[in-house]
């Protein structure tokens, strides 16, 4: 009788299948970052997005160029979830006369305030007075722990604040950003009203990244929302077959011949 010999298959068979999730999944609260007005009110429908935010330079790559129209309008169609506008001076007194002219705007606004000034300075006596005040903040452009642990101290612990961290940038720096977020919910851990917010998403997969590491929000930008909206949770295969596809159309579409 011959011998038989088992040939085992190759290693990637064995390889553990992903487990695919989707938007609906996750318990992040997903808000929409950006100034196009068209785009604000399409994500406002969806009932995914659970709030909005806009800063002066996406305002500026929108075209705006009357700030408070631009923003009283959006605010006279999304009226129930928490919208964000910053302010734009560099100055604190002027920081915070703008601040309460956009808080009297809408209860569902909350207003940014970035966590220095140009010259560094900090911004923490400005949020400190506010916070007192019960203005709804989003301390914004936050990238160390120390800023993070300033900010906790100076915001109220009865009102509703975002904190929120530039992940985003820093993984443009080549620092892992998760573990950096872990410990900002750590710090923020005898907050209650203040939700720990991951920005300058620049993935689909930042929106899961900000999920598992326990952050309340995610911003994300209009361009890679939608991206995520179609493709969050698709089949691996399926997508490798449109992928093809794509390319076929392309070159049909160019007229290439050899």
């Amino acid at each position: 009788m011959g011998t038989n010999f088992f040939i085992p298959p190759p290693a990637f068979c064995n390889l553990p299948v992903q487990s695919m999730r989707t938007l609906k999944d996750l318990k992040v609260k997903i808000f929409a970052d950006g100034a196009d007005k068209t785009g604000m009110l399409q994500l406002d429908a969806n009932p995914l997005i659970q709030g909005l935010t806009t800063n002066p330079t996406l305002m500026r790559k929108a075209g705006v160029t009357e700030f408070e129209t631009f923003a009283r309008d959006i605010l006279e169609s999304i009226t129930q979830k928490p919208v964000s506008f910053e302010v734009f001076s560099d100055d604190f007194p002027e920081m915070k006369r703008q601040a309460l002219k956009i808080n009297g705007w809408a209860k569902n606004v909350y207003v940014k305030i970035p966590i220095t000034n140009t010259r560094d300075e900090s911004s923490l006596p400005l949020i400190r007075g506010l916070a007192g005040e019960g203005v709804k903040l989003n301390i914004t452009a936050i990238l160390t722990l120390n800023q993070v642990e300033g900010v906790a101290g100076a915001l109220n612990p009865k009102a509703p604040s975002f904190v929120s961290v530039f992940a985003g940038r820093i993984a443009d720096t080549g620092v892992d950003p998760i573990p950096h977020m872990k410990e900002c919910k750590k710090i923020l851990k005898g907050l209650p009203s203040a939700e720990l917010l991951w920005a300058s998403v620049r993935e689909a997969l930042n929106i899961f990244q900000a999920n598992d590491c326990g952050c309340e929000i995610v911003t994300v930008p209009h361009d890679i929302l939608n991206k995520a909206l179609k493709l969050a949770g698709m089949d691996l295969k399926e997508l490798s077959l449109d992928t093809v596809k794509m390319f076929a159309n392309d070159a049909k579409a160019a007229g290439f011949a050899l």
